[in-house]
């Protein structure tokens, strides 16, 4: 892995496309500090049009955005540039989608929320050479406590819409809110 501060400023551009503002804030902040020169859209149309003259080296796409498909972005800057190094992320992971994202250029698929120090070590790791695995992964009941959060935001924090849309009894949905996020 390389470090991003031995690169020269052209090589360490960085476009961040995610419609959850407050994650795409986090995330800007998060990877300004680690030497990345930040843009953000918060859409496809904003992704692609970020894109301009000067295509970025790396680039972070959520894979459901409100006005489309991420992997809209990740297919247009593939075309104006080859080398540029995507990551994927996603809340709603599955194997069709990271297929097609690596097909389409991406070199990682990361499950939201992902940690920055995570995000960092997918861009920056070599072809030949895997990333380690994170030190402190989230447990599976975490993974499942914050899947069941984002379907009740999406839907409006509405407990029976969200019961529906997961399978899952009302009152069980409304224990698992009631208590805290496992570690």
């Amino acid at each position: 892995m390389t470090d991003i501060n031995d690169l020269p400023e052209a090589e360490r551009t960085l476009l961040l496309v995610d419609d959850d503002k407050p994650f795409l804030t986090r995330l800007e902040r998060a990877m300004d500090k680690r030497g990345f020169i930040v843009t953000s859209a918060d859409s496809v149309a904003g992704g692609l049009a970020a894109l301009g003259a000067a295509p970025p080296a790396f680039a972070v796409i959520d894979l459901r955005l409100e006005d489309g498909n991420g992997l809209e972005v990740v297919s247009a800057l593939h075309e104006k540039r080859p080398d540029a190094r995507v990551v994927v992320l996603t809340g709603y992971g599955n194997i069709a989608t990271a297929v097609t994202a690596v097909k389409l250029g991406a070199v990682d698929y990361l499950a939201k929320p992902a940690d920055a120090d995570d995000i960092v070590k997918a861009l920056l790791a070599s072809e030949e050479i895997k990333p380690e695995p994170p030190e402190n992964p989230m447990s599976a009941d975490r993974v499942r406590w914050e899947h069941i959060q984002r379907v009740y935001e999406l839907c409006d924090r509405n407990v029976s819409e969200t019961a529906r849309r997961l399978n899952m009894h009302r009152r069980t949905l409304q224990r698992i809110l009631a208590k805290r996020a496992p570690r």
